[in-house]
This record gives structure tokens, sequence and C-alpha cells, in this order.
């Protein structure tokens, strides 16, 4: 069940967000945010970093950035890890407003 505990945090023009990364899913997607973290899904398998550049590639175009300014904080090898995107252009529709309030989504959308 979705909830409405932040999964992100702004550090000046970079977002931070928490994710749960569920490799060998049955297809990519952005989920829910479930215990202060969103939840991703990728059919790649957690085998030399393919299901982290599956992540990173998806993160990039969801908030319209390149992939190199999607950066792995922490988390390489577990399923919870802490991601930079900088200077995200948009917000994902699969994200609702209350994950991000409008104060948020107006920052990303100038």
């Amino acid at each position: 069940m979705p909830d409405s505990t932040p999964c992100f945090r702004w550090d000046d023009e970079t977002l931070i967000l928490e994710i749960r990364l569920q490799p060998r899913s049955s297809g990519n997607s952005l989920a829910e945010v479930s215990n202060g973290r969103l939840r991703i899904r990728v059919t790649a398998a957690p085998v030399d970093n393919a299901a982290n550049k599956r992540m990173i590639a998806m993160l990039a175009k969801e908030f319209g950035v390149a992939k190199s300014r999607v950066r792995l904080l922490s988390g390489a090898s577990k399923r919870d890890k802490r991601v930079a995107i900088e200077n995200p252009r948009r917000l994902p529709e699969a994200i609702s407003e209350s994950t991000f309030p409008r104060t948020c989504a107006e920052k990303a959308n100038p």
C-alpha cells in the first residue's frame, strides 16, 4: 500500500531519491512509495551491475536528464539505494503530487 512518507529531498538543484530496486521483475516501471522509498522494478538481473544501469537509464528518461546526471550515491550492491539527479527537467507522472508536493514540482518544472 502506498504511503505519504517522502522518498526524496532537495540539495540545492539536486534531487536525492531513496529507492528500493526490484531486479528480475516482469517489467520496467516506477511503482509506489513504500516505507519512504520509491519502488523501481527492472527486468535486468543484479549481475554485472545490469540492474543498476537499467535503473539509471530509466530514471534519466523519466526525469528528462542525461544518464551522466544520475549518480548512484549508495547501495550499489543492495536493493535499498540513494540516487542523485542533477537539475531534473520534469517529474514523472508515475509519482503523485502527494509524493512530490507542488513546491517540488514547481522547482523541477519552472
